[in-house]
């Protein structure tokens, strides 16, 4: 018996802002089934840039709820980490949320960057802020650069996982060729 399998090109996949969200929920369900901190922290951790991209004042406010389990019991956290996590989520990003973010990921890196590397990677953000490449497209320049430098908080990070392109970008390639 055969089967047909169709060839999909890496650009066709795009993980929609709702599968991303579904993603994020399905995520934290496992946490909160496993009843353990360490999970709960992990998983703020893992998903920092993802829900500073939705609501920077909801993440804030999450942490602090994380923070709070010497004081309340672990199943009152859970409760109410998933009320805020919810509420973090339904605010769409926009470009200057995502810019914030990019700031912060770029912050990893640009002390080893030089100022024409630093000048190229502004130049990504100004096209990003134009509208002509999208938030996938500068992760994908940035994605690469995780593994140079080594930095797995950044690999563990879900923003990376839901919105990156998965085609290799030219600062990379800039940076590769300088080796």
């Amino acid at each position: 018996m055969s089967e047909n399998f169709t060839h999909v090109d890496a650009d066709q996949i795009k993980v929609s802002e709702k599968d991303a969200i579904k993603f994020v929920l399905d995520r934290f369900s496992v946490v909160k089934n496993s009843k353990k901190i360490r999970d709960l922290v992990d998983f703020q951790a893992m998903n920092k840039y993802m829900l500073m991209a939705h609501n920077q004042e909801e993440l804030k406010l999450l942490g602090n709820v994380v923070a709070s389990h010497k004081k309340i019991s672990l199943h009152d956290i859970l409760n109410k980490y998933e009320e805020r996590l919810k509420i973090a989520l339904k605010k769409e990003p926009t470009i200057k949320t995502h810019l914030n973010v990019l700031m912060h990921i770029f912050g990893y890196f640009s002390k080893y960057f030089s100022q024409s590397e630093k000048d190229l990677f502004y130049e990504l953000l100004r096209q990003f802020k134009e509208e002509q490449i999208t938030v996938g497209k500068m992760l994908s320049e940035i994605g690469p650069l995780i593994y140079r430098f080594n930095n797995t908080y950044l690999a563990s990070q879900t923003y990376f996982l839901l919105y990156a392109d998965t085609r290799p970008g030219i600062l990379f390639a800039v940076l590769n060729y300088k080796n």
